[in-house]
Parts: structure tokens; sequence; C-alpha cells
């Protein structure tokens, strides 16, 4: 079956006033619209349109709770070994118009370890200095609706941050009133020939723990960046320093982004954030899909928590490239981006005269929301149509849906089930 769902965006500080609100063709609220949620989620679970349709239940989580069988179909005994029944992915409408916190999320194994001890040690669920809120992990993805949609992921490659560091050495040297030693202080860090990791481990838990020498780089690397960007050299990079130092001035975040691969995606583009891999979003539309989990280890740019201990047991230190996430295109107007994670896989479908229908098969529940135009859902039990702005969710009984139209709509679902314990 398919049944409607709406939600209210979320209003953080961080959040957009209009960006939403243009996509989806809906009123804008006047104050931040940050994120739509879609899901059943604890935290903000989706409206169901009509109650009746699904006996009563008003939101997804409640109907989900009453009635498993028909709203999960094979997940209702549990996606993995152990949990009860629950959706395992969160698809959301982001939009950044100022920088979010840099922040990582956890293993699955570290997120139930860490769970089941901060319940023992009795850290009410809704402290704001518990790290763990639930016993799940949350790799996540962002594909970008923006033209463009900026980012900071993952440790880059450390003969890059070297020579970022040396130029704005010695652009603070030149000033005259320069302490050199702070910045010689990271480049011994990144020595060449060192290991990668562990010079960018001792230098972001060096930033990490603040204090007056990291304050005076801060400021020292905030003033030689604006020379060395004018001269027309990483431009990209000194770019994220200013920007950040207008939001969070003082905050060791502003250096720590030095550390991390900058990119900019385009609209189609994606970006895949495993455990481990730390990312700030920074500016722009996106949909993002991600397990159902809100255990979010912060490491700056933000007033919130920040647990550095807990924070580097769980950080991937070695340098990787942008971890860009190429879709699968079986079908014209059909693309599949799939993660190394069976929790969730999202597909776009992009249909015009041209195009025709595309299938799609599922392999559990589904929320579709279509972002253009209007697209006809045809599964083995039922058929609906969404319009620009309206969602559903799909029971797994449909088995295989069938798309047409002319219009732009986004599903989330599982990307499988997962092996006991996984």
């Amino acid at each position: 079956m398919f049944v409607g769902i709406t939600n209210t965006p979320r209003d953080y500080a961080w959040g957009s006033s209009s960006a939403i609100a243009e996509l989806l063709g809906t009123e804008p609220s006047g104050g931040p619209e940050a994120e739509l949620w879609l899901g059943a989620h604890a935290g903000s679970p989706s409206r169901i349109l009509d109650p009746s349709s699904v006996g009563g239940a008003r939101t997804l989580a409640d109907w989900i709770a009453a009635d498993p069988a028909t709203a999960l179909g094979p997940l209702a005994s549990g996606f993995r070994e152990g949990d009860g029944p629950y959706l395992p992915f969160l698809l959301k409408v982001l939009a950044a118009a100022s920088p979010l916190s840099l922040q990582a999320h956890p293993t699955i194994e570290r997120a139930r370890s860490g769970f089941a001890r901060e319940d023992e040690d009795g850290v009410p669920g809704d402290a704001p200095h518990r790290n763990y809120k639930d016993a799940l992990h949350k790799p996540e993805l962002i594909y970008a609706l923006s033209d463009r949609f900026d980012a900071l992921c993952g440790f880059r490659d450390v003969d890059e941050v070297r020579s970022v560091v040396t130029a704005l050495a010695e652009s603070d040297e030149r000033a005259g009133d320069g302490r050199r030693d702070l910045f010689d202080r990271v480049l011994a860090e990144l020595a060449p020939g060192g290991e990668g990791g562990a010079g960018l481990r001792a230098v972001f838990e060096w930033l990490s723990a603040g204090g007056d020498d990291v304050s005076a780089l801060v400021e020292r690397v905030v003033r030689a960046a604006r020379d060395v960007a004018a001269s027309g050299r990483f431009e990209r990079e000194l770019g994220v320093v200013s920007r950040l130092a207008e939001t969070y001035p003082g905050d060791p975040g502003v250096v720590t982004s030095l550390l991390l691969n900058s990119v900019s995606l385009r609209r189609g583009e994606a970006l895949y954030l495993p455990a481990g891999n730390i990312h700030a979003y920074l500016e722009g539309l996106g949909v993002e899909l991600m397990a159902a989990s809100d255990n979010v280890l912060r490491g700056g740019l933000t007033p919130k928590h920040v647990d550095v201990a807990e924070l580097l047991e769980v950080l991937e230190f070695t340098p990787l490239p942008v971890p860009y996430l190429a879709p699968e295109s079986p079908a014209p107007g059909v693309e599949v981006f799939r993660p190394d994670v069976p929790d969730f896989l999202l597909v776009r479908v992009s249909l015009d005269a041209a195009t025709g229908a595309a299938d799609v098969d599922l392999a559990g529940p589904a929320i579709a929301i279509c972002t253009a135009g209007e697209v006809t859902m045809t599964g083995e039990a039922s058929a609906s149509s969404v319009v620009r702005g309206e969602s559903v969710y799909v029971t797994p009984d449909e088995g295989r849906l069938a798309f047409s139209g002319q219009g732009e709509l986004f599903l989330a679902t599982v990307g499988g089930i997962p092996a006991a314990g996984r």
C-alpha cells in the first residue's frame, strides 16, 4: 500500500529560510528550515495524512509499532539480530545556509557498546553530554540538489596539508611578528616520510584540546589566509577558513578544516560518509539518506557537547580521496546510489516524454518524495501518484514499482537484509 506522509521542517539555526520551500513548492515558515525528516525516527516521525487508512495511527512510528507486519513486511522481526521492528533508514531534505558542526559517526559495534556503557553509568537519554542516543550506526549519503553543495569530508593527503600550512607559515613570517613555532609544530607532526594517519591524529588532538597556543594559531591562520588567498593560491581551502572564522570565530575547527578534503559537489553528485569519516556540510541543498540513528560525535564548529576522547576512538585518520558515490544506471531515467551497508540505498527517478517508464525492485519498505512534476508509482498491490512536494510510504508488499509520468522522484529503501549481527 501507499500511505501519504508529511512533516514540518526542523528549524535549526543553520538552515535556509527558503531553499526547501522553493524546492517543494510549499509556503516558507519565515524562519530557518534546515531539515525535512521523512521516516519513523523518534526525533521527528513523519505524520500520516490519512490516519484512518492505517488503523488510526497518526505518525509513521506509531503505525510501525502497532502493525509492524504490514508496515515493515520481512523486517517486522527486526532488521538485525536482537533488534525489534524498526525502519532502518531516515530520508531528509537538507538545506544549509551556514556551516554545520564537524562530526563523525560510530560503527554499529561502537554504538552498541557506547550506548550500553552510558546506560550503565546512568546518563539520561536526553542529557546534552550523552554521546550515544541509540545502539545504531549512522553512515549517510548526500545528493546535491543545488548547483553547488560545499562540504568537508575525510582527512586529506598529508603532502597537500603541508603545502597549505607552509604557505600560511611563510605569510605569517613576512608579517614580521609571527610565531613560526606554532606552524612548525604542525609541520613537524606531518613530516615527509612519516605515517600520515599518526601525524594527522596528533595535530587533530592538539587542536581539539584548545588552549592559548591553539587560539594564537587560529588567529594567525585566519590573518595569513587572507594574504595567501589574495595571491591566488589555495583559494578553495582558504575560502573555507575565512567562512568558518566568520561563523565560529576562534574555534579550533577553523584550522582543523585544513586537514580535510574540501569539495564542491555539482547537482547530481553524491558523497558517501561511512563510520569514522569526519565531515561538515557548509552550504547547499541536498537529499540526505542515512541509517536511522542520532549518534553524532562532534569535533568543533559547534556550541554543543564535544567529547574529544570518544571522538578520537571513532575517527578514521587514514588520508582518503573525496568519497564520491557513483550511481548505477540500470535503466534510462534511473540512478541507484548503493553504499556498502544494507541499511539504505537511494534511487533517483527522472522521467520525461522521451524516457518513458522505469521499474525498481524493493527489498523492503520505501519512502518516496517528488521534487518536480508528477510521477505515478504502480506496485503489485496498488498505485499512487505524487506531485512536487508530496511524499509517500511504500509497504514491502508492493514488490516491484513501475514509474511513469514526467518529473523527478527520490526513493529511499533498504539495500538488503543484513547477515546476523551486522
